[in-house]
């Protein structure tokens, strides 16, 4: 684990203080780290979802060659 200092509003970090040990958290520090992983987890299908969609934008603005050009029409079954 990496030590960070994050800075939240005071009135969060009240309500935090009074709902931890309520909720059954085993400290505040708990707390704060399944809050931010929930958040993380959210945030990476987020970015995932908007990546994958502008994949797909892209996909879709190519012009492929057709590699199948050259023996389109033939039969196969003659040869």
């Amino acid at each position: 684990m990496i030590q960070n200092k994050i800075q939240i509003d005071e009135k969060d970090f009240e309500f935090i203080k009074k709902a931890y040990k309520t909720l059954s958290y085993k400290s505040l520090s708990h707390y704060m780290r399944e809050a931010i992983q929930t958040k993380v987890r959210e945030d990476r299908k987020k970015l995932k979802t908007l990546q994958r969609s502008i994949a797909m934008e892209k996909i879709g603005r190519e012009v492929y060659e057709n590699l199948f050009e050259g023996i389109e029409g033939e039969d196969f079954e003659s040869r």
